[in-house]
């Protein structure tokens, strides 16, 4: 790989770091998209760039709710699972457990990934 080449792979990592870390501290895509025209990129590669970052973070944040949704559903249904075995064992009179903690963090963690774009 020529020297030219490594320096424009740098200048396009710098590129998408720089709008990256905008886009993370919250400034909107269209500001970013007008500070990179700024910083001297055309018009259309900001566009590129600014897309192509929203994407990847839309696809995050859908794969984290996705994540919740799951982890959510299992500690519910544990908790559920755990609270109908042990009152089963009670049911000739003696004690058994609801697993209430567990049944509604899990149901909280799961409409959370719910609400984060977990279905899609």
């Amino acid at each position: 790989m020529s020297e030219q080449e490594l320096s424009e792979e740098q200048i396009v990592d710098a590129v998408y770091t720089y709008a990256a870390e905008q886009m993370k501290k919250g400034v909107s895509d269209r500001r970013v998209e007008s500070m990179l025209v700024e910083e001297g990129l055309d018009q259309e590669a900001a566009a590129v760039v600014v897309a192509n970052l929203s994407r990847m973070r839309a696809e995050a944040v859908g794969e984290a709710g996705r994540r919740n949704m799951l982890y959510g559903a299992l500690w519910c249904i544990g908790g559920i699972v755990v609270t109908a075995a042990t009152y089963s064992a009670a049911s000739g009179g003696g004690t058994y457990v609801v697993a209430w903690g567990a049944i509604v963090f899990g149901a909280i963690q799961f409409f959370r990934g719910l609400f984060q774009g977990g279905v899609g």
